[in-house]
């Protein structure tokens, strides 16, 4: 298996056909390219700054925390954990700054962390998301184009939008988070943080070798 720096044009591409999500994560983002034994291309491993205040929990400095975005493959590698270990070790390389990973599993997507189990992951918490709205075609409309009262303000402008009685509401479950250390000095940090691995009800779809010893040395 060999990882390469990846183009935004291959990110673009894997996120969009590979990842449930269908979007790009948020930018800046680095990403890898995976390529199997045989060099056909797999998709790409892509990280970036996450979003808000990702650092804070962990009283950490801007920047010393990233997120893990992205794993966008389109299953001919041959181990998804081992495609992520090594892109993380190649982000470490290139992002001395950066100490803690931060990567989340959608429940709604039946993904319960079952990668970053199988990778000695530390699981911190789990927080519901906000429902979504979804138009009569089946669109979801963004939060910020939606209210009761027909209009909102941005940016001291008023704007027509819709009405949320006309969309239907889709309650959305929990997003699990974990965190990895790739600075061995956080480890202690991890551990009194850590608590016990949400259950995996369901069969991811990744494909996972359990068995894989793919813990990144931090």
């Amino acid at each position: 298996m060999i990882l390469k720096r990846a183009s935004y044009k291959a990110i673009k591409y894997a996120c969009l056909n590979f990842h449930y999500a269908k979007r790009l994560p948020s930018q800046p983002m680095i990403g890898y390219s995976v390529f199997n034994d045989k060099l056909e291309w797999c998709g790409v491993v892509v990280f970036n700054a996450g979003i808000g205040n990702i650092n804070r929990p962990f009283k950490l400095q801007k920047g010393q925390v990233s997120e893990l975005a992205r794993v966008a493959l389109n299953g001919k590698q041959k181990t998804t954990s081992k495609s992520v270990s090594i892109a993380m070790k190649l982000f470490k390389k290139s992002n001395p700054l950066c100490k803690l990973i931060v990567s989340y599993a959608d429940s709604d997507q039946n993904h319960f962390g079952t990668i970053y189990q199988a990778m000695n992951w530390y699981f911190v918490s789990s927080h519901k998301t906000g429902d979504k709205y979804i138009d009569k075609n089946g669109k979801e409309i963004h939060s910020r184009s939606h209210s009761e009262k027909g209009y909102n303000i941005q940016f001291g402008v008023k704007k027509k939008v819709v009405k949320t009685s006309t969309l239907k509401r889709i309650k959305k479950g929990v997003k699990h988070k974990y965190i990895y250390p790739i600075d061995k000095s956080l480890i202690n940090m991890c551990e009194e943080m850590k608590k016990p691995y949400p259950k995996d009800m369901a069969k991811e779809s990744d494909k996972v070798d359990l068995n894989a010893n793919s813990k990144l040395d931090a």
